[in-house]
């Protein structure tokens, strides 16, 4: 055979492997409203960036008639590729080969390239489209499984792994996108749950359809598995591309910095009166955001789940900033459950990556009840409290107005080792509201007036006057400086322009042990 024979021999596999599980196949995805592996790939990426490895890798199961059977790039395609030109690793599960499902090479593919992205210091795309473990290669694709997760703890604040759900993602599959930082989900499209709807029939009697079970509007509304939802999978690959952007590629780089037109010196008038006079009154902490960070732009993580809080990255003068932000709007702004471990695993992502955590305080308390004490909120509010107490990067509170209790404390406080703390004119700074306050410290004088309810309200102003404003706090130094709400923007600038040179260590340790 001759050398151009040769080629064109090698010309004709590439292209039979480029085809999947064929035409036919190709067809029922897109009639199920799904792109095929190779159109995710290239509408995610760079045009003419992604390089294929390992196109030429196959099972080699014998069992159960696999022997004849074929299996074009093993049902996942992997390899490397540049978004917004800084580089990326990613593979794509084919769903239209074998159902995507997941065998001895086809996770050998994989694992390869997440060594390569671990290697390289480069973030990694896991597109998840798949049936699961491939059945006739037992224990060997339970091994897969086992060998993907552990890469992912690997990986784990090294380099950034998104996970995207574009298909079924069942059983033990679940868990490698659980590992990683962020997970994407379309409408109608994702899947994920530990034991499907008919399996959930018989072991409960419970009848449930797979979208209600484990769909995207499920998982990013009320399980909090997911982080971010889409009516498309173009709009998902768009807002993955958003995401990087605010990202370093690795835990040993800074992030990148944009070109940035709005004013650093920009006053926004409208935060000085943005604080109700009624301290029962709620406000949009977003408005409050919008008007601080660069051209408003606020790119929200977890935006459907424990709405109480919001996190999220933007920029100041072009630098990435990770912002956690209590939202008096649900809630009141109150600490429960699931915005403590939703705050506390962002922060923990930030410190992770070099990114400074700027926090917006109003809240009036860890939120009482029967239902969060005994599904504990003393152990998820003790995570948000390590989260904090963990992280090196810069950090930086402004207290907007209240700042209650424990939930003070836990809210990036100065003695949680907080670089700076400001607070608004408007801020509230105590060990509980003024009205439960006088309830305890004046009951008896309350219980014996002559006129016990206005008597009490004169005593709740009398404490609202004298502690809940934010100078008994500057007296001890536990507020860097009272500003004008107007004048946040700039002086948040320059106060992280002031931290950028930080360096702090803790103690030589193996890990410490979060309250999980």
């Amino acid at each position: 055979m001759s050398t151009e024979e040769k080629i064109m021999e090698m010309q004709d596999r590439k292209y039979t492997l480029q085809q999947g599980g064929g035409q036919k196949r190709i067809k029922q995805q897109h009639d199920k409203g799904k792109l095929t592996a190779r159109e995710r790939i290239s509408k995610l990426v760079d045009p003419g960036s992604f390089v294929e490895i390992d196109a030429f890798v196959t099972h080699r199961c014998s069992d159960f008639g696999m022997d004849k059977e074929t299996a074009p790039a093993d049902g996942v395609i992997t390899g490397y590729a540049t978004i917004d030109n800084r580089p990326i690793y990613l593979y794509s599960q084919d769903f239209t080969v074998r159902g995507g499902s997941l065998g001895e090479m086809h996770a050998k593919k994989i694992t390869k390239v997440m060594d390569m992205a671990m290697k390289m210091g480069c973030p990694i795309i896991c597109i998840n489209d798949s049936g699961g473990a491939r059945i006739q290669e037992g224990i060997d694709s339970l091994s897969g499984y086992g060998e993907i997760f552990f890469r992912n703890t690997m990986a784990s604040g090294v380099i950034p792994q998104i996970s995207v759900i574009l298909g079924p993602c069942a059983g033990g599959a679940v868990y490698s996108p659980a590992l990683t930082d962020f997970i994407f989900m379309v409408d109608d499209i994702s899947k994920m749950f530990i034991t499907g709807p008919q399996v959930v029939e018989t072991a409960t009697g419970e009848k449930v359809t797979e979208e209600q079970l484990g769909g995207a509007q499920t998982h990013n509304t009320t399980s909090g598995v997911a982080h971010l939802q889409y009516s498309s999978e173009e709009d998902c690959f768009n807002g993955i591309r958003t995401l990087l952007s605010y990202l370093p590629q690795n835990n040993l780089e800074d992030t990148p910095i944009c070109e940035n037109e709005d004013d650093l010196n920009r006053l926004s008038v409208e935060l000085n009166s943005i604080i109700p006079d009624s301290p029962n009154k709620s406000y949009d902490v977003k408005e409050v955001i919008e008007r601080i960070v660069d051209n408003g732009q606020l790119f929200e993580i977890q935006p459907q789940f424990a709405q109480n809080i919001v996190v999220g990255f933007a920029r100041l003068n072009g630098k990435s900033i990770g912002l956690v932000a209590n939202q008096p709007k649900v809630k009141a702004g109150a600490l429960d459950i699931n915005a403590s471990d939703k705050a506390a695993r962002f922060i923990r992502f930030c410190d992770s990556f070099n990114i400074p955590v700027v926090t917006l305080t109003d809240v009036p308390a860890f939120l009482p009840g029967v239902d969060q004490e005994h599904n504990g909120i003393i152990r998820h509010g003790a995570k948000l409290l390590y989260a904090y107490s963990e992280a090196t990067v810069p950090k930086i509170n402004i207290i907007l107005r209240k700042a209650y209790g424990g939930a003070y404390i836990a809210m990036s406080s100065k003695h949680l080792g907080t670089d700076l703390v400001f607070a608004w004119p408007t801020a509230e700074i105590a060990v509980m509201g003024p009205e439960g306050a006088a309830n305890i410290i004046f009951r008896n004088d309350i219980k014996n007036s002559d006129d016990p309810i206005n008597y009490r309200q004169e005593k709740i102003e009398e404490y609202r006057d004298r502690f809940t404003n934010p100078y008994t706090a500057a007296a001890r130094g536990y507020i860097d400086d009272v500003i004008e709400p107007e004048a946040t923007r700039p002086r948040l600038i320059s106060a992280l322009e002031m931290l950028q040179s930080k360096r702090e260590t803790r103690p030589p340790k193996k890990h410490g042990n979060i309250p999980l």
